[in-house]
């Protein structure tokens, strides 16, 4: 018999037993098996994992207190009374400002017990009589070292694109983010810009985009689009104003000489130094701002807008305007801003401020929610655009462009960037042993590209892919400095826990199909079910185990199961590695009405390998992938186990009328003809 699809050393690699496979792959009893064995559902840890919201009384809510980010108010001018100084608050660690007042070129009247503001005497150049205090010397010694850096390095190309980032509104800026999507949107948007190259000659350069930003809102008569033009648009009290007046820290290159600002850029340079602080980058902030936004409403190209929304404030570094923190701390900023808009609209009510003369009391406005509205305007919108009728076919044009057409269609790139670009390369200055916690209402912000999950899970989600503690400006109390978006839209970083997911195809999008492309760890249990399909794709190592009782999950790596049991009572289950066999680390019991099936992508790209014991009872369906064309007359091994009991109900071949043969420690299948 021709066996050229088995490797002999193959089958000794895979099984201690590979003798008695190689021997049933030729050929061998199809009738025996050994006696039945009992393998019992997994249990993990018995509970699930947790990640709730602190105590409000000792920890304030952004989200609760976001409209105290305003200048301009006695009463919202220090750390404890400003939300948005507050988030940021960690660089008092490395740096104390001349006063701790949000001051700088700002007066504002006493209100009630809060005494009036009178201008600080900051002039906005380092070493002056009325500069700050630096704390902490190598931290912001490094921070100016890498401007200098950056800035001495750029390319012509990275000096264009940080001119753009600079002048053109950050709205239209980072659309480009959508990729394939980029020009559909724009024009449902009616975006425009007047800035669209560099002038050679920097007296011709413009340096007010005359544009529109985000576009035409529904007031203006966009009837087809007007809502996401409003929602993305729609944080209030969102200024970098009132922290950029309280921490007066000036901008890189009046810190060193050696920072070289983009040549076109020079004549922006604020003339009133005083007023222009570098911390917080208001353009890395408004960005992510409009990035996340944009990516709530288009979850499909969720991550890619994160990744613009980061990649412009790195521009804002490149052309010498702005530090790593100043960067890093308006996306923590934007984070926190977002979300609070987000939870004011699911609460329809958003708390307002008293007027500063205090005779008007603080309150609540009706806040109109714009969420779904937009979500179905932008879908209607650019499938429309796109030529597709189903959110599948959508979600693959979304993802059509090439590296040549689209600057982020590399996912592990723009993965590698994004984690780059949350630190900069600092490395711990405090406590990296403190746990993750996720601030209040944060978990809004993965709610369209985690639909199927509970919001308890989403800040569940949070807390596994957070970054570690101890990074500098990040470790506010809250945790906003510590999230990476991009991670938590890949899912589970850790099963600490036990996780039931259930997603129903009929809702479309993500509900229907969805990938978690992290690392998972954990001790904890997957357990699937529902009608959607759940890819894992991830070099997983939670032990807990996977259940399935309906929908399909498919095993996208070889280590995609973890180490623990799957049972799966029902369902479809898809081995789907292409290089190698899914590894199943623990026993594997398939019942009768489930099925699993082989998607091979070559002698063993695809199959099973379960490592103790296998027990089947459902249908088996195999295909082939990749290019990938077997022949009348070879022998697949398609499961292999420590113990195999019991037979297949059913066994389906992509293209071939196929035996199957049975052995302790394997199941073969011989193509006899074809089908």
């Amino acid at each position: 018999m021709k066996t050229r699809i088995l490797s002999r050393n193959f089958l000794f690699a895979l099984s201690p037993l590979a003798l008695g496979l190689a021997a049933a792959g030729c050929g061998g009893d199809s009738g025996s098996s050994p006696a039945p064995v009992s393998i019992a559902a997994p249990t993990g840890v018995g509970a699930a994992d947790t990640a709730p919201v602190q105590d409000p009384a000792t920890v304030l809510p952004f989200v609760d207190y976001a409209y105290t980010n305003q200048r301009g108010y006695a009463q919202h001018a220090t750390v404890a009374t400003n939300a948005g100084v507050r988030v940021v608050s960690g660089f008092l660690d490395l740096w104390t400002p001349s006063s701790l007042l949000v001051d700088a070129g700002q007066s504002a009247p006493a209100v009630g017990s809060f005494p009036a503001i009178t201008p600080s005497t900051w002039t906005g150049i380092p070493g002056s009589a009325s500069d700050g205090h630096i704390v902490n010397s190598s931290v912001l010694a490094a921070n100016i070292a890498f401007v200098v850096t950056e800035t001495t390095a750029r390319t012509a190309d990275q000096a264009t694109a940080a001119y753009l980032d600079d002048r053109r509104n950050k709205g239209y800026s980072v659309t480009d983010g959508l990729g394939p999507l980029t020009a559909a949107w724009r024009t449902a948007a009616r975006q425009t810009t007047a800035i669209t190259s560099v002038a050679a000659d920097a007296t011709t350069v413009l340096y007010n985009d005359t544009g529109n930003n985000l576009g035409v809102g529904s007031a203006a008569g966009n009837t087809t689009f007007g809502s996401v033009v409003d929602f993305v648009g729609f944080p209030p009290n969102a200024s970098t104003e009132p922290a950029k007046r309280f921490f007066k820290y000036a901008r890189p290159f009046r810190w060193s000489s050696a920072v070289v600002v983009v040549p076109a850029l020079v004549p922006a340079e604020s003339a009133t130094p005083a007023t222009d602080s570098g911390f917080i980058s208001g353009h890395a902030a408004e960005a992510m701002r409009d990035a996340i936004g944009m990516a709530y409403v288009l979850p499909e190209r969720y991550q890619e807008m994160l990744a613009r929304g980061l990649e412009l404030g790195e521009n804002r570094i490149i052309a010498g305007m702005h530090s790593p923190l100043d960067v890093i701390a308006g996306r923590m900023q934007a984070q926190a801003l977002v979300a609070a808009a987000l939870v004011a609209q699911a609460s329809k009510s958003t708390p307002t401020p008293g007027s500063a003369d205090g005779t008007t009391p603080a309150g609540t406005s009706v806040v109109n929610d714009l969420r779904a509205t937009a979500y179905t305007q932008a879908h209607t919108a650019l499938m429309a655009a796109a030529g597709t009728t189903t959110e599948a076919a959508f979600r693959a044009f979304a993802h059509s462009g090439t590296s040549a057409t689209d600057r982020f269609a590399d996912h592990a790139a723009n993965a590698a960037n994004y984690l780059r670009r949350l630190t900069y390369g600092f490395g711990p200055i405090g406590d990296t042993t403190r746990p993750a916690v996720v601030p209040k209402g944060a978990e809004i912000l993965l709610e369209t590209r985690l639909p199927y999950l509970s919001a308890d899970q989403r800040r569940v989600v949070l807390k596994s892919t957070a970054l570690p503690s101890g990074y500098p400006v990040m470790d506010d109390a809250e945790g906003w400095g510590r999230l990476n978006l991009f991670a938590a839209a890949d899912g589970y970083g850790n099963f600490n826990g036990d996780v039931s997911v259930t997603m129903d195809a009929s809702l479309g999008g993500f509900s229907a199909e969805d990938s978690w492309r992290n690392d998972i760890a954990g001790a904890g249990m997957l357990t699937f079910g529902g009608t959607g399909t759940l890819h894992l794709s991830g070099h997983n190592t939670y032990s807990g185990g996977t259940t399935i009782n309906g929908g399909t999950v498919q095993a996208d790596s070889v280590t995609a199961l973890g180490t623990g049991d799957v049972y799966q009572a029902a369902g479809t289950f898809v081995c789907a590695a292409t290089n190698g066999p899914v590894v199943d680390g623990g026993n594997y019991l398939e019942l009768a009405g489930a099925t699993l099936q082989l998607s091979m992508s070559g002698s063993v790209g695809g199959m099973l390998s379960v490592t103790r014991t296998a027990k089947i009872a459902g249908a088996l369906n195999v295909a082939f992938a990749n290019g990938y064309k077997p022949a009348v007359g070879d022998t697949l091994l398609v499961l292999s186990a420590h113990a195999i009991s019991g037979q297949f109900s059913q066994v389906t071949v992509q293209g071939f009328k196929a035996t199957a043969t049975y052995s302790g420690q394997g199941v073969t299948l011989h193509l006899d003809s074809a089908a």
